[in-house]
């Protein structure tokens, strides 16, 4: 059986929504961008398939659109979405591919760009209700639809007991971790510059320099009417814009084209939890994909685990009792932001060149994701 290697890994910087750099920079743009620096110095008939984690882009099928303006015609696109963890499974689906010989060559990942999302309308009752956002799962009494605020940060943090001191302490953490990333050059080799109408977008704008512990704490809850309600936008990720995509290839195609190995696929998993848990998730999808690769968490050098909220991190690195020392290295959701189905990917993409940078080793990418699921993903870095 081939093994999936991934022979290039880049994604933009991330951009605040609405505001920010790439506030008018629609996703098939970002999509051509990403893609076409993927496809940089590959033979555009070796490609097989673009496939792209995409969430509220209208079903167009970003992939396919972005393969077209890339210049790979002949190429066909898929569209994928797991909701935060679509660009994960992105890369799982083409690992997936190489691995039984369908494919050769896949480039994976996702676009988010919350700045630029149509809006929605849906009929009810014969009457159009807009705007509409539709629903991650059916409503509980515990677990609103469409707040996840609730039902992943408030119910992971009385789950796990997580304190609104703990959640700000590492929020801060994930600030100071991006911003000393960015300051070292840690993000230099994963990055896509993007012409915007402002400029050269060339650095993740979403971490704050000047946060503090205090200025955290100050932060009003986002639900003052629930008694003891600990979350905050300080302690919850950003909503952003972004893309990432990685090249994912069998082993022997790699050797015969000469393209370099920066990682090997060693497994994924993706899980289903009743929707009031979704915030754990991680803590039963990770201990699957490392069993799948006949690991265990001591195997593991370095961990991304999505900082939807500081209270799923914290609960994961708790219930799983791993050294926070080895997770979120160079910041997450609360620094970076979310670009929700690029966010997988751009997580795979920082893991794999941290792991570079440091001689290799294993690293595993968890996230949990909307409608009670969640998704990781084992790789392994040679030294360079």
């Amino acid at each position: 059986m081939p093994e999936a290697v991934i022979v290039s890994a880049l994604r933009t910087p991330v951009g605040t929504a609405f505001k920010g750099t790439l506030r008018d920079t629609n996703a098939f743009d970002l999509a051509r961008h990403i893609v076409g620096a993927a496809a940089d110095g590959l033979d555009p008939d070796r490609v097989d398939d673009v496939i792209l984690g995409e969430g509220l882009y209208g079903g167009g099928v970003l992939a396919r659109h972005a393969a077209l303006t890339a210049g790979l015609t002949s190429v066909p696109g898929l569209a994928l979405n797991r909701h935060c963890a679509a660009g994960l499974s992105a890369v799982a689906g083409a690992a997936a591919s190489v691995r039984s010989g369908m494919d050769d060559l896949v480039i994976a990942g996702g676009v988010n760009s919350a700045s630029t999302a149509p809006k929605s309308a849906f009929r009810v009752d014969g009457e159009w209700v807009e705007p509409w956002m539709p629903p991650t799962h059916p409503d509980q009494p515990d677990a609103p639809g469409n707040d996840m605020s609730i039902t992943i940060g408030w119910n992971v943090a009385r789950r796990a007991d997580i304190s609104r001191a703990d959640m700000d302490a590492w929020a801060l953490r994930s600030h100071r971790n991006a911003v000393r990333a960015i300051d070292e050059g840690r993000f230099d080799a994963e990055l896509v510059p993007v012409e915007t109408p402002y400029g050269l977008f060339s650095v993740d704008e979403h971490p704050r320099r000047d946060t503090s512990l205090e200025k955290l704490a100050a932060l009003k809850p986002l639900h003052p009417e629930i008694e003891g309600f600990s979350i905050t936008a300080g302690n919850a990720c950003g909503g952003n814009d972004g893309a990432a995509a990685l090249v994912v290839a069998s082993d022997g195609t790699a050797a015969a084209e000469g393209l370099p190995v920066l990682a090997t696929v060693r497994s994924w998993s993706s899980v289903g939890v009743d929707p009031a848990e979704t915030g754990l998730s991680p803590v039963k999808a990770i201990p699957k994909a490392l069993a799948r690769a006949g690991l265990t968490t001591a195997d593991v050098d370095l961990y991304e685990i999505n900082e939807a909220f500081a209270s799923v991190t914290v609960a994961a690195i708790r219930r799983l009792d791993l050294d926070p020392d080895h997770v979120n290295v160079n910041g997450s959701g609360c620094s970076l932001g979310h670009p929700v189905a690029a966010t997988g990917a751009r997580m795979l993409v920082t893991l794999i060149h941290e792991l570079r940078r440091r001689g290799g080793g294993i690293g595993v990418a968890s996230m949990c994701a909307g409608g009670g699921m969640g998704s990781a993903m084992v790789v392994e870095v040679a030294a360079p």
